[in-house]
């Protein structure tokens, strides 16, 4: 679509609540708000200094697809998702429209519980890292002798992290500890349907030759209705760790549709951690193919093509 990437989106039509990592969240009125997504991408809990060419309408419309798949298989799913259509509720200036076409999404208003829901099917990342030097994940017990990128005994596991102001790190803790930040009443149902999530994408993606290894999800609080709600991102290249199918091989790093290629980069050249980095434009094209890639393979279509639907 693009060659350059959009790192900052200042909308005069609307007014803005919050500023993350990649995301920019505008109020549209009192139950609902716009989700804006930029080709900002962080790395190590850093952002980077430019952006990754269109990678914000890939976010978003991977998002909407896996929302629409997700309600299909799992009876009684809950999201905050509404339209790709610009909400009528709060004009928006054709300027304004024009900024960020492909790249919002109208959701609902809800109140976001304090944890990343996490789940892992895959040893692979910090999981590998704690599980080697001592055996567990985020303080589970695992069995003993699992190679780097083996599938985790049993199936996949609930492996929540706090979740930390922007700037600072989230902290992998056990369930119980989860319990505590969200209480007991919205634990187990939390944990369940992350499960539920994963699974069904899980299968969905392999049918498609993809491997999820795991992945973050984010829950809501629906007040009214007191139902715990999928929130946020979904399965995205961002959120989730993507293999192809043909080519894993555990007791090794895997090659990956997501931005484990960014970071495998990072580590390489000595800037793991560090503020100001800039990607060189081949290693951000080849990380905006990537995540192109996986996006035709679970949608069935091009990115251009997805556009076409707004």
């Amino acid at each position: 679509m693009t060659s350059s990437a959009v790192t900052s989106i200042e909308l005069t039509s609307l007014h803005r609540l919050a500023s993350g990592k990649v995301r920019d969240l505008y109020e549209v009125d009192g139950e609902t708000l716009l989700f804006v997504t930029t080709d900002r991408i962080s790395a190590y809990d850093v952002i980077m200094k430019n952006g990754i060419p269109d990678k914000g309408p890939l976010l978003t419309f991977l998002s909407v697809h896996w929302f629409k798949v997700l309600s299909d298989k799992i009876p009684g799913l809950k999201t905050h998702f509404i339209s790709t259509a610009l909400p009528s509720s709060s004009p928006i200036s054709a300027e304004d429209a024009a900024t960020i076409r492909g790249r919002s999404m109208h959701v609902r208003k809800l109140k976001v519980f304090p944890i990343e829901a996490i789940v892992r099917g895959y040893v692979t990342g910090s999981a590998w890292k704690e599980y080697k030097a001592k055996g567990t994940v985020h303080g589970i017990k695992l069995a003993a002798g699992l190679r780097e990128c083996d599938a985790i005994p049993g199936g996949p596991i609930y492996t929540p992290s706090t979740k930390a102001p922007l700037g600072q790190h989230d902290e992998n803790i056990h369930p119980d500890e989860a319990a505590k930040l969200v209480g007991d009443k919205y634990a187990k149902k939390i944990e369940d349907l992350a499960l539920a999530v994963f699974r069904a994408g899980q299968e969905y993606a392999a049918e498609r030759g993809i491997i999820i290894a795991d992945t973050k999800f984010e829950f809501a609080l629906d007040e009214k209705t007191d139902e715990v709600v999928l929130v946020d991102e979904v399965l995205t290249s961002d959120s989730s760790r993507m293999w192809p199918k043909d080519k894993y091989e555990p007791g090794r790093d895997q090659e990956s549709f997501d931005k484990q290629f960014l970071r495998n980069w990072l580590t390489r050249e000595g800037l793991k951690g560090k503020d100001g980095v800039e990607v060189p434009e081949d290693i951000a094209k080849a990380t905006s193919d990537k995540y192109r890639e996986v996006f035709e393979l679970l949608t069935g279509r091009t990115l251009e093509e997805a556009m076409k639907t707004i």
